[in-house]
């Protein structure tokens, strides 16, 4: 039997998009931001919505203890299984955790608000239109009344702001899952096969305190500090040289984004600590990184007396890269994606890190697909007016629905 035309799909997707925008809204009007990642609220409302549509529901809370040493409050994850029969098993896995919303907001970031086809709120666009893109083209899926061979599941995390490790890492480690292949959440037209990890660091430099009146009685913290950041500053500079093979992703980074330090305007510092972001290309290897990044700091120090240092790692996430298998899922995305959108749709990747990248280490071949405007900034994610096309919304629904039906349909 022939796959299902997009058409066919489309008109399936139109009938119950106006459902589909509600669904969306409602889950934009409960707060997600993490920190402090009070998100077990937002996955009972969730799983209330998605049962109303007619879908089953496996709620999997995560013990106390783990999400507070994480740093995050509460967190429960969720799956949806629907089984078509005997084939495959296909995750599509979006995070429904959000950055907080912060200054510069012309509309209300938890409302909703739906203007000239757009809406906005936080999260709109990353990634909780992605909840609506998979579970609408399920139901389509399902309504299309044609012999289907596996199963897809949908899995609806809350950690992806501090790395997945009790998202989708947690589902994959508690063999809660184990698909076959998997869609992640996406957020352009692109078809996205890779992306950069990231190590995240905090730096602690430790001196004494000292009355400013007699500044050659302390040791200062802050001017160890300086030379540290100014050898990291060129450290960065060097990775300019540096240039990825994979297409959409260029050259290593490096980010001192937090300072905090010092008692008084009168004191010399007695402790400053800074954190840093280094954004990995595929062909990094982090423990190499962050070898080297411990020795530039050390050696910034290096005979200062009574200085200090600490490096504690807060985050690793290793790149994604693509896997055996992807092909399928790349060349499925874009015949749908360029027939829906009238133009060519690249597979590429991303200078982001996802938590895609744990099916990806656990060595399920992932790509990246799903609401979303040509480029990210256009949707202004993790910004003030984070918004989303609706017409794009409901395309990429259909997009889904008919790459669930390629794969399915074998």
């Amino acid at each position: 039997m022939a796959a299902p035309t997009n058409d066919e799909i489309a008109r399936l997707v139109a009938l119950r998009f106006p459902e589909e925008v509600a669904f969306l809204r409602e889950l934009v009007r409960v707060p997600t931001d993490t920190p402090p990642g009070d998100n077990a609220r937002h996955a009972e409302r969730t799983a209330a919505l998605l049962e109303g549509l007619g879908l089953t529901v496996e709620r999997y809370p995560v013990a106390a203890e783990a999400v507070q040493a994480a740093g995050l409050i509460s967190l429960t994850n969720l799956i949806v299984r629907r089984r078509f029969g005997d084939g495959p098993v296909i995750a599509l896995n979006a995070h429904g955790d959000v950055v907080p919303p912060g200054a510069g907001w012309t509309r209300p970031p938890y409302e909703g608000v739906i203007e000239d086809g757009r809406m906005y709120g936080r999260g709109v666009a990353v990634s909780k239109s992605d909840f609506a893109t998979y579970a609408f083209a399920l139901l389509a899926l399902g309504a299309l009344g044609r012999p289907l061979h596996g199963t897809v599941e949908l899995h609806f995390t809350y950690d992806e702001e501090f790395g997945g490790l009790l998202g989708p890492g947690y589902l994959l480690q508690t063999k809660a899952t184990r698909p076959d292949l998997a869609i992640g959440a996406g957020f352009s037209y692109a078809v996205v096969t890779a992306h950069n990890g990231c190590l995240q660091l905090e730096v602690t430099v430790r001196g004494t305190a000292a009355h400013a009146a007699m500044p050659e009685t302390g040791h200062d913290a802050l001017a160890a500090a300086v030379a540290i950041l100014n050898a990291l500053y060129a450290e960065r500079e060097s990775y300019r040289a540096t240039k990825s093979k994979i297409a959409g992703i260029d050259s290593p980074t490096l980010t001192i984004g937090r300072i905090e330090g010092g008692i008084n305007t009168n004191v010399v510092p007695d402790k400053v600590a800074l954190r840093l972001d280094r954004r990995l290309i595929p062909e990094d290897d982090p423990q190499a990184v962050e070898t080297r990044l411990g020795q530039v700091i050390r050696d910034a120090v290096k005979g200062l007396p009574g200085i200090s240092v600490e490096i504690r790692r807060l985050l690793l996430a290793r790149a994604l890269v693509p896997l055996p298998g992807h092909e399928r899922l790349a060349a499925a995305m874009q015949a749908r994606a360029s027939a829906v959108f009238g133009e060519a749709i690249p597979a590429t990747a991303t200078p982001l890190y996802t938590d895609a990248r744990l099916y990806g280490e656990a060595g399920i071949p992932i790509v990246l697909y799903g609401a979303g405007p040509r480029t990210i900034l256009e949707a202004n994610a993790k910004r003030a007016d984070e918004n989303l096309v609706l017409n794009d919304l409901e395309r990429a629904t259909v997009v889904i629905a008919g790459v669930l039906a390629d794969l399915l349909s074998a």
